[in-house]
């Protein structure tokens, strides 16, 4: 999504979970899932559907920044240097996720909700990452709308992210 877009719609996100854990199940993948801004909105979304429980083997929510160091292992100096609305500490917390949890792939968000700037950061700036064993992926957002539709259109964001990557590397191993 660029600046300016509004977030979708929730149905949205329950379609992007069920096509993501059909995709990872199918793949015999698990995931964990490390959540800021979203505050569980992205594991809740998972769970939600029937079956998750195949794929899914947890998730963290590190709202606070020391969370992030101490249980994901983000570095430390990365915060100091950048903060926590960063491509780069998305990553890391979906490497340290997915380590922590033991999980094949790791969905991370982090970034400003609103409804007031935070760190520097307008309201809607969101990274999210993906990672897996054939790399890492990560999106900066900027989400139109209130607190609620920030979150709703990371979380949604973030599982199409996943589908995409997955359907990537499917359509890199069938080329």
């Amino acid at each position: 999504m660029s600046q300016g877009q509004a977030a979708p719609e929730a149905g949205t996100q329950v379609e992007a979970a069920r096509l993501l854990l059909a995709t990872a199940e199918e793949r015999g993948l698990t995931l964990a899932v490390a959540e800021s801004l979203t505050g569980g909105m992205v594991s809740s979304t998972l769970v939600s559907v029937p079956g998750a429980s195949a794929v899914v083997v947890g998730a963290v929510v590190a709202y606070a920044t020391r969370i992030k160091t101490d249980v994901l292992q983000v570095d430390t100096e990365l915060l100091a240097r950048t903060g926590p609305v960063n491509g780069d500490v998305a990553v890391q917390m979906a490497q340290g996720v997915a380590r922590l949890m033991d999980a094949d792939i790791g969905l991370a968000t982090t970034g400003v909700a609103g409804p007031d700037p935070a760190d520097g950061y307008r309201a809607g700036t969101v990274h999210i990452a993906v990672c897996s064993p054939w790399g890492a992926v990560k999106r900066e957002l900027h989400l139109d709308g209130d607190r609620a539709a920030v979150r709703q259109g990371a979380t949604t964001a973030v599982l199409a992210l996943a589908v995409a990557l997955l359907s990537a590397v499917e359509q890199g191993a069938q080329d």
